[in-house]
């Protein structure tokens, strides 16, 4: 394709859009902020002070990634009308940037207890409390230098596990250090702050678990890359919403977003072929999978913020736009860049997207090659007269396309990798 892409934007506004300016790292930057000037205005920092700060934090982080703290997140920032201004609209559909908050909360928790630790060292106590206090700022340092982005991208599944395991682990350690510390002072735990504060964060993390199921699933492969999954299990999930599955409850979990259809029970998940356990689950085709919490929302959800949108996929990333497509409750024109789509996706599944997308961009990167992508977004955004773009693709893919649009005044938006 000969590019005509207008120049990007120069101004502050618009630099202020790109990495590492997003609004996940400005979240994270704000809970810092407030935690320095706590830091700054409390007092002597005595180890009930350093104890409550520790607390505090961690609930941030634990409650923020809670399915039904997300949803309630997703429900107050897509209840802006399209009468509201463009600029209100396009800031609250950044609300998926929201794990900036857990970062923020978790680095600070880990902070403020490495000097809880110090103080507690120098002057002594019992000796379970010491150890205690050691036992977590080890737990807690390993968590967080494993969910570096690097090393978490390269050792994802070790992330995941340090975070599952060391997180349960955290939950046990903290309510004895809670009850040690507490003990040293001479108050109960019972009752107390600690002990009420530690109370939602064990029955937040416990929640999804307390409806994790074994259910019954229809696999179907299309052609070896990609594999549809059909679940009626008498869960029919929202437009914009993902589910977490597994094959073995204790180890890697993987989320997908749902495509429910109008008027029909259950739903299905598109998975294409992009690592070990998705390549195992397509060529397995197990009978029955894992699942535990809520259909959660995810970027998706914020279509309903705008008038029209225009959907923005490559590969298996039609999954996440199909439900939306099909509902139909907002305006939408598809962009879709795909190899072969009949051959590697089906030829039901594409006429079911040509039913309701007629005039939808279809790109056979086999027979036409790679396209310019914000070139095709660009076209589709001033041809269907759209107040938005939502990418959904790989890494590199959709940061390239929300970027190159917002550099050009379009509100775009796509997932950002933060878990």
């Amino acid at each position: 394709m000969t590019s005509t892409l207008a120049p990007a934007s120069r101004s502050v506004r618009a630099r202020l859009k790109r990495r590492p300016w997003t609004h996940h790292n400005r979240l994270a930057a704000a809970v810092v902020g407030v935690n320095a000037v706590l830091a700054a205005t409390a007092g002597p920092l005595d180890p009930g002070v350093l104890a409550r700060l520790v607390l505090g934090n961690l609930t941030l982080a634990v409650l923020i990634r809670q399915q039904l703290v997300i949803n309630l997140l997703f429900r107050l920032a897509t209840a802006a009308t399209p009468r509201r201004s463009l600029r209100l609209r396009w800031t609250l559909g950044k609300v998926y940037h929201f794990g900036g908050l857990h970062v923020g909360g978790t680095l600070c928790a880990t902070g403020w207890f490495l000097v809880l630790t110090g103080v507690l060292t120098v002057r002594g106590g019992p000796a379970a409390l010491l150890v205690t206090t050691w036992a977590i700022a080890g737990v807690l340092a390993v968590m967080v230098v494993l969910a570096l982005p690097r090393l978490r991208a390269r050792r994802h599944d070790l992330f995941e596990r340090s975070h599952r395991f060391g997180g349960w682990s955290l939950l046990v350690l903290f309510a004895v250090h809670a009850v040690l510390l507490a003990g040293a002072a001479g108050k109960p735990f019972l009752g107390s702050g600690p002990f009420w504060v530690l109370l939602v964060i064990v029955t937040s993390v416990a929640l999804p678990w307390l409806r994790l199921r074994r259910v019954p699933v229809r696999i179907t492969r299309p052609s070896p890359h990609v594999a549809l999954l059909s679940f009626d299990y008498g869960v029919t999930p929202f437009a914009g919403s993902s589910t977490a599955l597994s094959r073995n409850p204790l180890l890697a979990w993987h989320s997908f977003a749902n495509v429910p259809a109008p008027g029909r029970a259950g739903f299905r998940l598109t998975v294409s072929r992009a690592g070990d356990w998705t390549g195992a689950l397509i060529d397995d085709e197990p009978a029955h999978l894992w699942v535990k919490g809520i259909p959660t929302a995810g970027v998706g959800n914020i279509d309903k913020l705008f008038r029209r949108v225009v959907w923005v996929a490559t590969g298996s990333g039609i999954g996440p736009c199909l439900p939306h497509l099909l509902s139909g409750e907002t305006p939408a024109r598809l962009v879709w860049s795909t190899r072969h789509p009949r051959r590697t996706y089906g030829e039901d599944l594409v006429d079911e997207i040509l039913a309701v997308q007629p005039d939808a961009v279809v790109w056979d990167t086999d027979s036409a090659g790679k396209p310019d992508l914000v070139e095709l977004a660009l076209s589709a955004h001033r041809d269907f007269d759209a107040e938005a773009v939502i990418c959904i693709s790989n890494k590199k893919t959709t940061w390239h396309v929300v970027e190159a649009l917002e550099a050009r005044g379009i509100p775009a938006f796509g997932a950002i990798w933060d878990s």
